[in-house]
């Protein structure tokens, strides 16, 4: 059976997809999963020994995408994020059975609908997108492992000695990413993030990174603008997304707002804490990562700034405690 599955939004969106498809692989072992996704992910599609093939989708015309499902000769679609364009090419291409939440305009595209209304967040997002899936086979079992998101040992050991070596890192990596990013909507400010640093740069046997990614110049330079005599050092994220992946598996904790390099962290299994938004939407109950619960420290800030004052204490007295 040839299977598509549609999740063609941000990296910490299809990362919360990966446990769809692992289950409906484990499910069906003979089935072919093809996953439609943004470029920007194809990367961590291809180190998935349960996703078959990849399909990009690059902003082609509904036609030309229409054309290339059409080449897969599909059995079945999952569409865990749906929009009109998506919604067309597939009933272009004539997917037998096409399953969608029913929501926005775009259902009437898809011959089957599943009402789940997100909104409401009854489940995390990986939770949805599993729902789907039972939809199809409500027999399926919904366990996998953790972490889903797996390299070979050699693979993420090269990638570490690599870092190691270039920034002259010695001893277990604290790693904060203070840069915004996909669905989050709240954050610290860099200098908020140098004072968490500030606070644990000197306890033994650790080395602190900040981590930048594409689009962070701006971040980059505030943080260089404003360090001061902060003992950390600076990477900025070189190659694909799965290779910064195999560098965060071997850090001690990951630090971040609620964006896609926290999902690649819980993906593979690293300790987090993370901050979301003070709102139902944007919090750790929809946004949780996909890795073992009892590794995510999460907390949402809130909008008054006194609350947000003693929350920020709070979180520099658990930090300490974390790496100590």
């Amino acid at each position: 059976m040839n299977i598509l599955i549609v999740r063609n939004d941000k990296l910490g969106d299809f990362i919360t997809a990966l446990p769809a498809c692992y289950i409906l692989k484990q499910h069906m072992p003979d089935c072919h999963i093809t996953v439609l996704i943004s470029p920007i992910n194809q990367s961590i599609a291809e180190a998935c020994s349960f996703i078959d093939n990849v399909l990009l989708d690059t902003g082609q015309s509904t036609t030309a995408l229409a054309k290339e499902l059409q080449q897969g000769d599909f059995d079945i679609s999952f569409t865990l994020f749906s929009n009109t364009r998506v919604a067309i090419a597939q009933w272009l291409a004539r997917i037998p059975k096409r399953i969608a939440p029913a929501t926005k305009v775009a259902q009437v595209f898809y011959n089957q609908r599943i009402m789940q209304r997100r909104s409401q967040v009854k489940m995390p997002e990986f939770a949805y997108n599993i729902q789907l899936i039972q939809a199809a086979c409500p027999d399926i079992s919904t366990q996998y492992p953790q972490p889903l998101l797996q390299f070979s040992h050699q693979d993420i050991q090269t990638t570490y000695q690599t870092f190691c070596k270039n920034l002259r890192v010695q001893h277990p990596v604290i790693a904060f990413h203070p840069g915004f990013g996909g669905s989050s909507d709240a954050n610290w400010n860099i200098e908020e993030y140098i004072t968490l640093a500030e606070s644990i740069q000197n306890l033994p046997n650790i080395d602190i990174i900040f981590t930048f990614g594409p689009g962070d110049e701006a971040f980059h330079q505030a943080f260089m603008a404003k360090k001061g005599d902060l003992a950390a050092k600076t990477y900025t994220s070189q190659g694909s997304v799965a290779d910064f992946s195999k560098l965060i598996a071997s850090f001690k904790l990951f630090i971040s707002t609620s964006t896609g390099t926290f999902h690649l962290a819980s993906a593979v299994g690293t300790p987090t804490m993370t901050f979301f938004a003070d709102s139902l939407f944007a919090s750790d109950k929809r946004w949780q990562g996909i890795g073992d619960k009892t590794l995510q420290h999460n907390y949402m800030i809130p909008q008054d700034p006194q609350e947000r004052q003693k929350l920020f204490e709070t979180v520099q007295k658990d930090l300490q405690q974390l790496i100590s």
